[in-house]
Formats: C-alpha cells, structure tokens, sequence
C-alpha cells in the first residue's frame, strides 16, 4: 500500500521539476515538426493550408508526448525500482499521479508555445480563443498522460508501452483531422469520425485558431472532459492500490 499522508508539496514540486528536466530531451522533435510547416499549399477551410496545419501538429505533439513520456517515466521507475523511493516518502497517491501529470501538463505547454511561436513567424497565425487554446490544451494532457501512466503501470515489457502508440494512438490521430478536414472525406468515413476520440481533440483545438468546426463545440468539449475525468480516476485508483508496483 502506498503511504498516505498529508498533502506534500515539496514531494509533488520535485516531481514535476524531474519531469521537465525530461522532457528537454524532446525539444528538437519539436522543431522538425515546426520547421516542416512550410509554406501555404491550398485553401482548407476558409484558410490556407499551413494555417490549418498548425493546430493539428499542436495536438499531435502533446498527444504524443503527454503519453509517451509519461508511460516510459512511470515503467522505467518500476523497472529500476526508483519507484520504491516514492512509495517509502510520505507521498499519496494524489501526489504521485498528479505530479505526472502536471509535469505532462507543463511540458504540453512548452511544446504548444514553441509551435505557436513557429507557426505565427511562419504563416502569421495565432489563436483567434485563447481561452480555449488552453482549456483544450489541458484535458487532452490530462487525457493522455492518464492513459500513459495506466499503461505504464500495466505494461510488463517496455515493448507494451508501443502497442497502444502503434495500433490506437497513431493511427487515430493520423485519420483524426490532423492533415485533412473531416468534410473532405465520403460520408461513410465521415461518420466512423463520431467514433475517434482524437477527432474530438482536434476538432475543438482547430476551433481555437479556425473559429470553425466540424462537430458542436459543447459535444467536442464534453467528450474529451468526460474522458478525461474517467482516465485520470482509474489512474489515481491504480496508483492508490500500488497496482504492479511492488514484487
């Protein structure tokens, strides 16, 4: 069982700081992709090319790194054991999972200002909804890194942490809007989009910098809260019964 005690800051403070000292290593993958932007192609949805791009390649990096980073940190404290020096401190379960995730949350932001950045030098765009830029950033953070501590938990092998990159993640996000508009797609594809939960990611990110979208902005906007919600709570359940955490 994990200790519990008394909120601990200074716990949950050193944590984050350890997980954007990690998260420096990925920096340059941001710049590929901003740099690989370009300049416009043709006009998709009212905007030009780049412009529609931009908030796709966003999701896209925290997607990927909220969950990769998060899975691999987690699997490689049990595999090393380093874990077990959290589990003696006086941390709690809410400690230990939110100082994952709001590490994963710190990081999205970087990565996300880096690429705004970029993409406002490059094509001479911003968010139009700034308060949805982050709302948006922010439950699908939270989302992701979720999922990557569940299955760092789980996961025996580190080839485990690939499976749901390679046969969920990826491929949902790469048919999810990133490079194309759902209205650009046949109706039949169309509709299997209602049941791509990155569609929904995308969609309401897209708006922030669009002003348009293809699904209601509440219904996209609830889906990825309710996700959320339910993914950070078996996530802190997991971690409050010590879930594959000692031999």
């Amino acid at each position: 069982m994990i200790a519990v005690a008394r909120f601990n800051n200074v716990a949950l403070w050193t944590l984050i700081k350890r997980e954007m000292i990690r998260s420096l290593k990925i920096i340059n993958q941001v710049f590929v992709f901003g740099l690989a932007i370009g300049s416009s192609i043709k006009s998709v949805q009212g905007v030009s090319y780049a412009q529609f791009l931009i908030p796709g390649l966003i999701m896209l990096q925290t997607i990927d790194s909220s969950y990769g980073e998060c899975s691999s940190s987690v699997f490689q404290g049990r595999f090393m054991n380093s874990i077990q020096e959290m589990l003696i401190a006086p941390m709690g379960a809410i400690e230990i999972v939110f100082g994952y995730v709001l590490g994963s949350l710190v990081r999205a932001y970087f990565i996300a200002a880096l690429i705004t950045l970029l993409g406002a030098v490059l094509v001479h765009t911003w968010p139009r909804d700034w308060l949805l830029y982050f709302v948006v950033l922010t439950l699908v953070s939270i989302l992701f890194s979720s999922m990557g501590l569940i299955f760092g938990l789980m996961a025996e092998k580190f080839d485990h942490l690939a499976v749901l990159t390679t046969f969920v993640i990826t491929p949902l996000t790469f048919v999810g809007g990133v490079f194309t508009s759902a209205e650009m797609l046949p109706p039949v594809l169309r509709r299997l989009e209602l049941f791509n939960p990155i569609f929904y990611t995308i969609d309401a990110f897209r708006y922030s910098y669009t002003g348009n979208s293809y699904l209601a902005l509440p219904v996209a906007l609830g889906a990825i809260a309710v996700l959320a919600a339910v993914a950070l709570a078996v996530a802190l359940r997991m971690m409050a019964v010590g879930y594959k955490l000692r031999t």
